[in-house]
């Protein structure tokens, strides 16, 4: 019976899955709106016009962050894949049976 709850695994994982991967564009979105909003606060709180630049710098560089993140999380994924058997030889040696079409 342990075995069993080792090996478990959840029955929406694809979905849940999917879902993380469409997170990214939501909070690249999020990321700039937020950053525009602390730009327009500190531009009413200032008063000047280039400290709406700042919030917006901001929500570009939180966008670019989430970026990297999500570069990272599937670059390990990507190299979980290498050490398994079924990719163990196109990783070691390359894809090298596609035709290609001379014309």
């Amino acid at each position: 019976m342990n075995e069993n709850k080792n090996n478990f695994e959840p029955k929406h994982r694809p979905k849940l899955e999917a879902l993380d991967n469409l997170s990214l564009g939501i909070s690249m979105v999020v990321a700039l709106l937020i950053g525009v909003g602390i730009g327009l606060g500190l531009k009413n709180l200032t008063g000047y016009t280039w400290t709406l630049w700042i919030g917006v710098a901001l929500g570009i560089a939180a966008a670019v962050l989430n970026v990297y993140k999500a570069y990272k999380k599937a670059a390990k994924s990507f190299d979980e894949l290498e050490n398994d058997p079924r990719y163990a030889h196109r990783a070691k040696y390359g894809d090298n049976n596609f035709d290609e079409d001379d014309d």
